[in-house]
């Protein structure tokens, strides 16, 4: 490479975190508050102009709480919009309200995504132990025992520097360099069909603009959704014959939209672009001291809003994991927990997102006909119609495997719900908020002794029914809901990991498991009211 002038650099990180999309930033995040010293590596010198990802749930925000970001994001999102399935008459066949599973935020929210990684980027700022370079690229990992060298390249001026990192995660999109260099394979399909996607500035509003619409229409279907700041989406079929290149123009697109009563002056067109549809899964999570997360790992279809949120949960999942093992609270053999944990997952979660596009995008007309009749009729039904509402269109995030003690209990491998709940001082707080991030015993009820869990010296706490006086040492749970979440599952006593996830559980009266093998719980600060 002619030009390049190389500078020695023995800078060394904890975690190099390789692109700054929601994935990447989250991470950043999430690891910065850890204390751990960071580096984040991302081509591109400012946050992605398109939304991209257009929504997402109660729990990748009770994530982005856990950062210490959520309140700054939430007043840029649109909560508690309805979702109709509507046939080719604009008439809905099925209408959703999506419900809460208790993360203590709205079901289902919806966002501008570039607004949304603008505060995920400030969010860094506040980490002196985050260092962000932009506008560089990584051309070569490579590993040994210790940790993972990197070649980076800065792209402004073909300077060339080489970081060093105990543990690698790369972020960096469905293409990419980072898999590739390791020779993962990316295994799926991707679909025929290529879709036209619009982004507008809704200059004047129009009937029910703020509802979700999957407009089912045999002859095109389309995606018609709100987005907030005055922003809409529009996502529509290349159908055989069309020009590509003429539905990304405004004549085109106006065309398009005017079939919904949508007129030239309602809207601006802020950009058209088109893309295809994949469902991909990388062949390993981990090599080694490397980690793909996010798109790199993992892509499905966009018809149920997970595909930022599944890269979301990754970060959450691993960097905990990560912090440990620097730490010396767990051995690395925790890490192979990642991928074991998210990939089940992914893939449910992608299943149930190609079934919804199945109904989205059926063109059969004598199987649109049919599915027009019968389901609003079913949908009159009680029973059935109660059915839909509580049946929850993202599957819950529960590992059935990984990181957590045997004999298993109804509870295992569940992250709690997060009511509010009263500390000691009086002060009404999120569960998340209380716990700390940290391992900790959770008692609903008179607390048994856990002498395997406390010789290392793990906190513990014991919720105490709404109404409780709040006194040192407990939680009362203010919204009535954890107490009965725990009675439902048959256990009193939980030991939680940092996520909140159920490590282990036990019945009144009984011991826990004991802690995982080589666990020493490292002394931190914390924050929490509780503590």
């Amino acid at each position: 490479m002619s030009g390049v002038s190389v500078r020695g650099d023995d800078s060394t990180y904890d975690v190099a975190v390789i692109g700054y999309g929601p994935t990447g930033v989250t991470a950043a995040n999430l690891l910065g508050a850890r204390g751990l010293r960071v580096v984040v590596l991302e081509r591109d010198a400012e946050v992605f102009s398109r939304a991209r990802a257009i929504s997402t749930d109660e729990e990748v925000v009770r994530i982005w709480q856990r950062a210490g970001l959520a309140e700054r994001l939430k007043p840029d999102m649109l909560a508690e919009r309805p979702l109709d399935f509507v046939d080719a008459r604009g008439r809905a066949f099925v209408s959703v309200h999506p419900t809460s599973r208790g993360h203590g935020h709205p079901p289902q929210m919806f966002i501008y995504q570039p607004a949304l990684e603008k505060v995920l980027r400030e969010g860094t700022d506040r980490y002196p132990n985050v260092e962000v370079l932009l506008r560089h690229e990584c051309l070569r990992l490579r590993q040994d025992a210790d940790g993972v060298e990197l070649t980076v390249v800065g792209t402004a001026d073909d300077s060339v520097r080489h970081l060093r990192a105990s543990y690698v995660i790369a972020a960096d999109g469905g293409s990419s360099l980072t898999r590739a260099q390791l020779n993962v394979g990316y295994e799926g399909r991707t679909y025929d069909d290529r879709w036209v996607v619009i982004d507008t500035k809704m200059l004047r509003p129009w009937p029910d603009h703020d509802r979700l619409r999957f407009r089912c229409d045999p002859a095109r279907p389309a995606v018609d959704c709100p987005t907030p700041l005055g922003h809409h989406r529009w996502e529509f079929p290349i159908l055989p014959g069309d020009d590509e290149t003429y539905l990304t123009t405004d004549d085109a697109i106006y065309a398009l939209v005017a079939r919904y009563g949508i007129g030239r002056d309602q809207i601006e067109i802020l950009r058209a672009t088109v893309y295809s549809h994949h469902v991909r899964f990388a062949a390993r999570f981990r090599v080694g001291r490397v980690f793909l997360a996010g798109d790199a790992a993992h892509a499905m279809p966009p018809w149920i809003g997970q595909g930022m949120a599944a890269g979301v949960r990754d970060a959450a999942n691993l960097c905990w994991k990560l912090d440990a093992v620097l730490r010396g609270e767990l051995p690395q053999a925790v890490l192979d927990s990642y991928e074991a944990e998210r990939k089940p997952h992914v893939r449910e979660v992608t299943r149930r997102a190609v079934r919804v596009g199945r109904v989205i995008t059926e063109r059969r007309a004598a199987v649109t006909r049919v599915r027009d009749r019968v389901l609003p009729a079913m949908n009159r039904l009680p029973g059935f119609s109660r059915r839909l509402q509580d049946s929850h269109w993202i599957p819950e995030a529960h590992y059935a495997d990984g990181f957590q003690a045997r004999p298993r209990t109804k509870a295992s491998g569940h992250q709690i719900p997060q009511p509010w709940v009263t500390g000691p001082d009086g002060g009404r707080v999120r569960l998340d908020d209380a716990l700390g991030n940290r391992w900790l015993l959770l008692h609903g009820g008179v607390p048994v002794p856990q002498p395997g869990w406390e010789c290392l010296d793990v906190p513990s706490l014991t919720v105490t029914p709404a109404g409780s006086r709040p006194v040192e040492g407990t939680l009362v749970d203010s919204d009535g809901v954890l107490l009965p979440w725990m009675t439902g599952r048959g256990v009193t006593t939980l030991a939680l990991r940092p996520d909140a996830y159920v490590y282990a559980a036990a019945a009144a009266g009984a011991q826990l498991p004991p802690p995982p093998v080589g666990f020493t719980p490292a002394p931190r600060t914390s924050t929490s009211i509780a503590s």
